[in-house]
């Protein structure tokens, strides 16, 4: 809380010799003749004249101080038990913007960490390490131990008692996501068997937009009016930042525009569930057996990446169409992907 919310307490006397202190707390004036608002039994008009004065400054250090230490409240503080604090801090925690997987994911974890605190009454950092180490396969690990420290270090930085883990991320055999080799024609594919997926692979690929939060929830109040561009603000999109994406002309002849509160592929105010596209894609692809079984709908947005990335040669124009919070994001992203390093005219001649 600001120091400015109060200021100390000035002593003021009435014509009568009635002593009072006078000051303000978050802008609302206060003149307190005693010290019953705070429980004390301070009354400074009970004091003969020439001792009121002193007294009514001692009602000011009385209230200031009592005001400071239960939090520029009237309403004394009590302190919050650790499971309190705990349950306090998670809820805020998970008010934050995020996906509803990831905040399941979040909630399932801070569960197993809670019922530890009612168990033991502590959580140790053992037990944090033991949340990961349960898991054998790299990727699990690594991805438990990440989530895990989201939890611990909020925790941790906003005053809860707890270690932060000291394990190591594991090293893992980086994955390749080749790109998808014949755009158009699987494009086409999809457009045969669902209209719905075809125009949301095409915003994925065309957009580099992520498919099943920022394209699954798209609105025709998100595209400009002649649907040039699509405007999503920063509790939209995982970088948190506003964010205006060019729609291209490829796209464009696939729109129709509807109500503006509609959401464009259910054509009502409420969108389809956050699975409907990974249904509807596992459905193609069990009729399609030429597609690559590692072949997502986020393979349109590596495909479309990769295509940027070619053209331009920059990481950080990749890094504003990617919508990444920071290039250190984008080369980490780069990675994975399958762009060749070394041509040809690299390689040793005779």
């Amino acid at each position: 809380m600001s120091k400015t919310s109060l200021n100390y307490p000035k002593v003021c006397k009435r014509i009568d010799n009635t002593f009072y202190i006078d000051f303000k707390l978050f802008d609302k004036r206060y003149r307190l003749f005693n010290g019953n608002k705070i429980g004390s039994n301070l009354n400074p008009n009970t004091f003969p004249l020439n001792e009121r004065r002193k007294q009514a400054q001692n009602l000011a250090k009385e209230v200031y101080n009592y005001l400071v230490a239960n939090n520029y409240s009237f309403v004394k503080y009590t302190p919050k038990s650790n499971l309190e604090l705990f349950d306090s801090l998670i809820a805020k925690k998970l008010s934050e913007p995020m996906s509803n997987s990831y905040s399941r994911t979040l909630r399932g974890l801070a569960n197993i960490i809670r019922v530890e605190l009612v168990v033991k009454g502590i959580i140790s950092s053992s037990f944090i390490d033991s949340i990961s180490l349960k898991h054998n396969n790299k990727t699990s690990y690594n991805t438990t131990r990440r989530h895990t420290n989201v939890l611990v270090n909020y925790l941790n930085s906003n005053g809860y008692a707890i270690e932060k883990s000291k394990l190591k991320t594991k090293k893992q055999v980086e994955v390749l996501n080749k790109p998808i080799q014949d755009i158009e024609g699987t494009l086409n594919e999809i457009k045969g068997f669902n209209y719905n997926l075809y125009l949301c692979c095409l915003l994925t690929y065309g957009c580099l937009l992520r498919p099943h939060q920022e394209v699954r929830l798209l609105k025709w109040k998100d595209f400009s009016h002649d649907l040039t561009s699509i405007s999503l603000s920063g509790d939209r999109n995982k970088s948190q930042r506003n964010r205006i994406v060019p729609v291209p002309k490829f796209i464009r002849e696939n729109l129709i525009k509807g109500y503006d509160d509609d959401n464009i592929f259910s054509g009502s105010q409420i969108p389809f569930n956050e699975s409907y596209f990974k249904n509807v894609w596992r459905r193609f692809k069990a009729l399609n057996k030429c597609i690559d079984k590692d072949v997502t709908i986020y393979s349109f947005r590596h495909t479309g990446a990769i295509n940027v990335y070619k053209k331009s040669n920059s990481i950080y124009l990749l890094k504003e169409v990617m919508g990444h919070s920071d290039v250190k994001v984008s080369l980490t992203y780069l990675r994975g992907l399958d762009i060749p390093k070394i041509n040809e005219k690299d390689m040793p001649e005779l």
